[in-house]
């Protein structure tokens, strides 16, 4: 194993460096920092976080404070996993809101109820804890996600493409307004990640692969979402504080795996993926999250180097450290109940939200027996009250937050339009097919025509996003709504059709399609080809046999390979995740009254576009900053179509699960009546536990594929998975569409039961799966009250003796 550097070598490659600008815009300083790879970047971190009145006033309450309050602060537990009243027995000072995480277990639940739940663990708290009030915090990373509603802002590598710290310093503060507005005051953002291997299922939370262009963002997302810090004086009510995450080089992992470890040397680690933490600290960031993965072997939540004597001591950095979900419980000789390595690393605040309760007890025995020295304890007590403090969350009158009329309001509605339009970059525009003239009849076509799910993503509503529907933004339009809307308004006429079938023939058909929903390690890949749905392509070839132009619009949480798709096209534009404001695509693809669009294309790729399916992108066939507009008349060739690598070496399409994460390129599919976790059946982490609220269906779907030629002899659909609670009602579990009932052998095992279930795939063909188009491999429907945990699901050989279930 490749071992870091010492702190005491960190510490001297660091003195020579100055700091940088905290200005938006990249200074001298900052390309001087750049320039110099192989020494840390340095940072001014303003003392407006903190002053003399407010440090005096955090030693008094850290000295009345009791052993048990001081452990309490430094634990953040899930809404899921504790009520207000155990906030009674264990003073903890953090609660968040988990991606599958709602009020009252709603996930659609309204700003209302947040606010509600918020005040309820706010008020239990200042009734123990010596009256320390909770911090609260949330994913809200491409606005107030969480919430239906609200303003959804294009992802991050959308915006990326926008090129414009204007433009992101003022989403950042709607974005605090409608958090603040449900009573929230922290959000987990911005992510700062330099995404190196787009196969990384988290690359869309990523600005740009190029550091340069994140420098610019940390700070401007930053001001935007806290505003400029003013010492003595806490946040107005409608900011929050922000996340500089995740630290460090969770884009630079092996093969761009989540969670993986960045094998690069200590030049490449800064000056790739250190670039954006010195603006973001330099603009006031109250807090920095630690990275799940780990750099030449060493996993940051432990790596006392980079947390403390970077972070800390070289940067300056005055906030709170908090961790990620239960990351602390993979540090080397730790888990997720016993951790003091994280805490004496640096860690100020452990995110453990169904671990908390073991982890507050055992912390308690690690400090007193010295393992965990009084000191450093304090330390991170400190730096939590000194965030409390800047939010105004302490003293008799604290700041009350909650505005709900603010919550998608129209002037936060038309930035988000804006930013979707700034976000489109042209690739092809072959014939001038764009923009759309006046009068024109339009077919919008394609599994994203309309589509919310598509178009908003991961982290919308749901962890995943898979269930986002259009109804849950109903100030927001689908993307083939709005242009259709914007068609008609000028005389012409729209027809979305998702299939393509309509009778007449249009003047031009506009395809919307791309990838599925997915958030971290669902969205991992082992490749860059993107596969479309075998329909779509057909449908673009009798389109172009009759003559009518093809615009293809491309969703996508990262570049792909999509050569055939080009060369079919007339023209091709590429939307990434461009939220819920659909308009803000037609303002650039339809022409207006007076014959030209509201706007032109100024979107430049955030990231290369690749040649082939190979990662990491080699010759790319657009580079970084490629992009056309309509003064551009540039004809586009015929492009490679040749993938680079064996796709069916590749493509897993035999293996869905594995540890408890869906492989790609296959997508987890689970709806809202259906809580999803990691949990440890033999290892940490090495299954997915799903509970039933309520009568639904989990999934794991992607683009159809033909097994015929693929599938070992007398194949076998294998799970291995834990019955963790049965019910009586019925279970079904389904491959390729075809149902087959396991009430009978779910019933035959005891709660708890870890077992290999294994069914021939003829069965399911007897039931009328078809092989030869599979979209769904799995699906499992049950009830209320059902609760399995799985570890793996794959096609294997060697079923033929094996009978069907009864």
């Amino acid at each position: 194993m490749l071992r870091r550097k010492s702190g005491a070598l960190f510490v001297t490659l660091l003195a020579s460096v100055a700091p940088l600008s905290p200005s938006v815009a990249a200074s001298a300083q900052n390309e001087a920092a750049l320039a110099t790879p192989s020494v840390w970047p340095s940072a001014a971190s303003p003392q407006s976080i903190t002053d003399p009145a407010t440090e005096e006033a955090i030693s008094r309450t850290i000295a009345e404070m009791t052993l048990e309050q001081k452990v309490g602060q430094v634990i953040q537990a899930d809404i899921s996993a504790i009520s207000p009243k155990d906030l009674k027995q264990y003073p903890l000072g953090s609660i968040l809101a988990g991606g599958n995480s709602g009020p009252y277990g709603d996930e659609r639940a309204t700003a209302q109820k947040w606010k509600q739940l918020v005040d309820e663990f706010r008020a239990a708290s200042r009734e123990s804890g010596a009256g320390i009030p909770i911090l609260f915090g949330v994913d809200a990373v491409h606005g107030h996600s969480n919430l239906p509603g609200a303003t959804i802002f294009p992802h991050n590598i959308g915006l990326g493409a926008a090129r414009d710290p204007d433009l992101i310093q003022r989403i950042g503060a709607a974005t605090a307004a409608e958090i603040a507005a449900s009573g929230i005051e922290w959000t987990f953002a911005p992510t700062l990640a330099a995404p190196q291997d787009v196969r990384w299922g988290r690359t869309y939370e990523g600005y740009s692969s190029d550091p340069a262009l994140i420098a610019r963002y940390s700070s401007a997302m930053t001001l935007g979402l806290q505003g400029a810090l003013v010492e003595g004086t806490p946040l107005p009510a409608d900011r929050v504080a922000a996340t500089a995450k995740h630290y460090l080089a969770d884009g630079g992992t092996f093969e761009g795996r989540d969670q993986g470890d960045a094998r690069i040397s200590e030049a490449e680690l800064v000056a790739t993926h250190a670039q954006g933490y010195p603006p973001a600290i330099n603009a006031g960031a109250l807090t920095v999250m630690a990275s799940f993965s780990s750099w030449n072997g060493v996993k940051h939540h432990g790596n006392k180097s980079l947390l403390t004597d970077v972070l800390k001591d070289r940067m300056g950095f005055k906030g709170l450290v908090v961790g990620d979900w239960n990351g602390h419980g993979q540090v080397e000789g730790c888990t997720a109940t016993d951790c003091p390595a994280a805490i004496n690393a640096g860690l100020d605040l452990y995110m453990a939200p169904d671990s908390w309760k073991g982890l507050y007890n055992n912390t308690l025995a690690a400090v007193r027996d010295g393992r965990i020295p009084a000191a450093r304890l304090d330390d991170a007590v400190r730096r939590n009250l000194r965030v409390k403090y800047k939010l105004g969350l302490m003293g008799p009158q604290p700041i009350e937050r909650g505005n709900p009329d603010v919550i998608g309001s129209d002037a936060h509605l038309e930035l988000a339009r804006e930013a979707v339009a700034k976000s489109l970059v042209l690739l092809k525009n072959n014939r001038s097919v764009l923009p759309i003239r006046n009068g024109a009849s339009i077919l919008v076509a394609g599994s994203g025509a309309d589509n919310m799910a598509m178009q908003a993503g991961g982290w919308t509503v749901t962890w995943q996003g898979t269930d986002t529907k259009a109804s849950d933004f109903p100030k927001g339009q689908t993307i083939g709504r709005a242009l259709v809307d914007a068609i008609s308004a000028n005389g012409g006429k729209g027809v979305i059709a998702p299939d393509g079938k309509i009778a007449g023939k249009p003047d031009v058909a506009i395809i919307v399609l791309g990838e599925k929903p997915y958030a971290e390690f669902e969205g991992d890949i082992p490749n860059l080809a993107f596969t479309p749905q075998a329909e779509e392509i057909e449908l673009i070839k009798q389109l172009k046999a009759k003559k009518i132009p093809v615009v293809v619009l491309f969703l996508s949480g990262r570049p792909m390979f999509t050569s055939k798709l080009i060369n079919l096209a007339d023209a091709f534009v590429a939307g990434w995740l461009p939220g819920s404001q659909g308009q803000g695509v037609a303002d650039v693809l339809i022409a207006g009254a007076n014959g030209k669009p509201r706007r032109d294309f100024t979107g430049r790729l955030p990231f290369a576009w690749p040649a082939d399916a190979r990662s990491p992108i080699g010759k790319p066939l657009f580079p970084i900053g490629y992009g056309l507009d309509y003064s551009k008349r540039i004809r586009l060739g015929r492009v490679n179509e040749k993938p680079g690598i064996d796709l069916n070496a590749s493509d897993g399409t035999l293996l869905y699960m594995l540890r408890g994460k869906v492989s790609a390129p296959w997508h987890l599919g689970v709806d809202g009546s259906i809580a999803s976790r990691a949990i440890d059946i033999g290892a940490q982490e090495d299954a997915r536990q799903f509970s039933w609220s309520d009568k639904a269906g989990m999934s794991i779907t992607g683009s159809a594929i033909n097994l015929n030629g693929k599938l070992p002899q007398q194949a076998a659909l294998s799970i291995d998975w834990r019955i963790d609670r049965k019910n009586d009602q019925p279970v079904r579990i389904s491959f390729g569409g075809a149902p087959i009932d396991l009430t009978g052998y779910v019933r035959s095992l005891a709660d708890g039961s870890a077992n290999a279930l294994r069914i021939p795939l003829r069965c399911f063909v007897e039931k009328g799966a078809k092989l030869d188009a599979v979209a769904a491999p799995f699906q499992i429907e049950a009830a209320r009250g059902f609760v399995a945990s799985i570890r793996t699901i794959r096609v294997e050989a060697g079923a033929a003796d094996l009978p069907c279930p009864n």
